[in-house]
């Protein structure tokens, strides 16, 4: 199994011999060797590396949720650290001055949603804007590349959590995505950025993050194992509400729950749909501090009832279908105590005819088939930008 960055090293004489590089990075874009990228290129005579730009939770991949980041320097070598997450999401002529090269190596999750593929993006523009070439380091979609599954993004509800006209599991690496983002001209004013992508070798499609040989670093600090970034399409809808999403445990997006929630009850509610691929046991946990991890803590000291997913068979099981199901319990068991959050949910999903529907009391077959097109659309759409198979 060879990374991006692997391979980029083979070719660093043409790629980046002599040139002043600027690095979208975080702490995941450790090589197969363990070395961490910058590591790697700093060891190397002829590369100069000018400066580091980190999105959400920063360089290091500590800062909570949703919480600003401040530029800093990177503590061994004393290169510029420029945030894209505080108060601008997107490289200025003064951040970008001086480089000819811009380089991206962050490891995503596979997901609409998390907030990597608006950094891609926003990079990606910025680059095309000033005339400076994009590479693209590639890296595996943990979650694999066959599902593609959701709504695809009404623009109406663009925000920094869904940037991109994607279904919410596209089940395409972040190679490929750029790719995507540029032959489809969704950059602005349909400006496309020089772009490389630089390619793995030994990752296929059917693959999971844990079936390469690499080790896993958490993307983000809620995101912590493969398994959570298996769930995590799904179980992140309860963000936007008033359950728990289990922040402040050792399970996070594993574990859903709220004081007032009955877990016996919710479990065998959803046990009884026979979602595939998924079993759900009765818990009780108590968030603790979460002041590290996020800054919308729910229920912190508090006791909760509620439900862990148990993947049983990752080919069958459909996160986002067991997403719109777990919704559907929590509104039709606790219809007085369960809100959902208008607004928030609405950009998770990505349309608000879910939300709608659910306060309706539609059958949730109902609502997930009503994907359908857009799944259709987006495979047939992806098809020319693949890498892998």
């Amino acid at each position: 199994m060879r990374l991006g960055s692997d391979n980029l090293l083979s070719i660093m004489p043409e790629l980046i011999g002599g040139k002043r590089i600027g690095i979208i990075t975080n702490h995941s874009a450790l090589m197969s060797d363990g070395r961490h990228v910058l590591d790697a290129l700093l060891s190397k005579s002829g590369v100069e590396v000018k400066a580091l730009f980190g999105p959400e939770h920063g360089i290091l991949g500590v800062a909570p949720d949703r919480r600003g980041v401040k530029d800093s320097l990177e503590e061994k070598s004393g290169i510029p650290v420029f945030s894209l997450f505080g108060k601008t999401t997107k490289p200025t002529a003064r951040m970008l001055k001086g480089l000819d090269l811009l380089l991206f190596d962050i490891q995503d999750v596979g997901v609409r949603f998390y907030t990597y593929t608006t950094t891609l993006a926003l990079t990606m523009e910025a680059a095309a804007a000033h005339g400076i070439p994009y590479v693209v380091l590639d890296r595996p979609n943990p979650i694999g590349g066959r599902r593609v599954e959701g709504p695809i993004l009404h623009p109406s509800l663009k925000s920094f959590v869904g940037w991109l006209p994607l279904p919410i599991v596209h089940g395409m690496t972040i190679g490929e995505l750029a790719q995507m983002i540029n032959g489809e001209g969704w950059l602005r004013n349909g400006s496309r950025a020089d772009l490389k992508v630089v390619k793995m070798v030994g990752w296929r499609r059917m693959h999971y993050f844990d079936d390469t040989s690499l080790q896993w670093i958490k993307p983000s600090p809620s995101i912590r194992t493969v398994q959570t970034a298996v769930v995590y399409p799904g179980t992140c809808f309860i963000e936007g509400t008033n359950v728990s999403e289990g922040r402040g445990t050792d399970h996070p997006f594993e574990y859903l729950g709220a004081p007032w929630i009955n877990g016996k009850k919710l479990a065998s509610w959803l046990n009884a749909c026979r979602l595939p691929g998924v079993m759900f046991e009765p818990i009780v946990f108590t968030p603790k501090s979460t002041r590290s991890v996020t800054t919308d803590s729910k229920y912190e000291g508090e006791r909760c009832g509620g439900i862990k997913l148990h993947v049983t068979d990752r080919g069958g099981f459909s996160p986002v279908r067991t997403g719109v199901f777990i919704l559907s319990a929590l509104q039709k068991l606790y219809p007085r105590q369960f809100l959902m959050r208008p607004r928030r949910l609405d950009e998770l999903i990505g349309t608000r005819e879910v939300r709608k529907a659910l306060l309706k009391g539609t059958d949730e077959n109902l609502i997930v088939s009503s994907f359908a097109s857009a799944e259709k659309e987006h495979r047939s759409k992806r098809a020319k930008y693949l890498i892998y198979r």
